[in-house]
């Protein structure tokens, strides 16, 4: 069983879907995410829990959030199941974004 940080990833293409963590094949995974700007803008953010790193309007859970500088953005206890991808979008590209998934899986 997988525990701890998951998943991280400097956002690296601005205006771009960025797959964060893949559920494994056979797992459930119990999860939190952050979302931090390290920038000195705001940054408008979008997250997907998706089966795909292009998510249909019905997979998102947060759409055009406005974080600001220094700011982080949580959602903590997301469940998913086998194949499910934590998508991430932001206006503004690394070294400005950077995304974390922890939890575990089982």
């Amino acid at each position: 069983m997988a525990s701890g940080i998951l998943g991280q990833t400097n956002i690296t293409t601005q205006a771009t879907q960025t797959s964060v963590y893949t559920v494994p094949a056979g797992k459930v995974a119990t999860v939190n995410l952050g979302i931090l700007n390290i920038g000195t803008a705001s940054a408008t953010i979008r997250v997907a829990i998706a089966t795909s790193t292009s998510p249909s309007d019905a997979e998102y859970i947060e759409y055009n959030f406005i974080l600001a500088p220094s700011d982080v953005f949580e959602r903590g206890g997301l469940v998913l199941d086998a194949g499910k991808k934590i998508v991430v979008y932001a206006s503004h590209a690394s070294p400005n974004i950077t995304a974390f998934v922890t939890g575990y899986e089982e």
